[in-house]
């Protein structure tokens, strides 16, 4: 069983995080290259932001979309310090296939 390459992500026992400052505004991208099968590639992706009740600082997903064959990305701003935010992709292969995968956003005051 291949897993994503996710460069700079963290794992712990409830899954893949990364840390990300309230006021940043970056980029997330995911590699599916080694969950798909040989001469496939991703024609669709669909990132979504878990919701939170009554957040006053939500995540916003800026843009996403496919930035090669088997790389998809997505660009996220906002969030409230403290808080955590579950991203979820999902695509679709030329082949037909489905998939989808998450990761958590932990949102922190970083400084330098």
């Amino acid at each position: 069983m291949t897993t994503l390459t996710r460069s700079g992500y963290q794992k712990d026992n409830t899954g893949v995080w990364i840390p990300k400052d309230n006021l940043a505004q970056l980029i997330y991208s995911m590699d599916w290259s080694q969950w798909l099968p040989e001469g496939d590639t991703i024609t669709a992706v669909s990132y979504s932001v878990q919701a939170r009740a009554n957040d006053p600082a939500p995540v916003v997903e800026e843009d996403s979309g496919i930035q090669s064959g088997y790389i998809t990305y997505v660009e996220l701003s906002g969030g409230q310090v403290g808080k955590i935010y579950t991203v979820t992709a999902a695509i679709t292969t030329s082949s037909g296939l489905q998939d989808r995968r998450s990761f958590r956003v932990k949102i922190e005051e970083r400084s330098a």
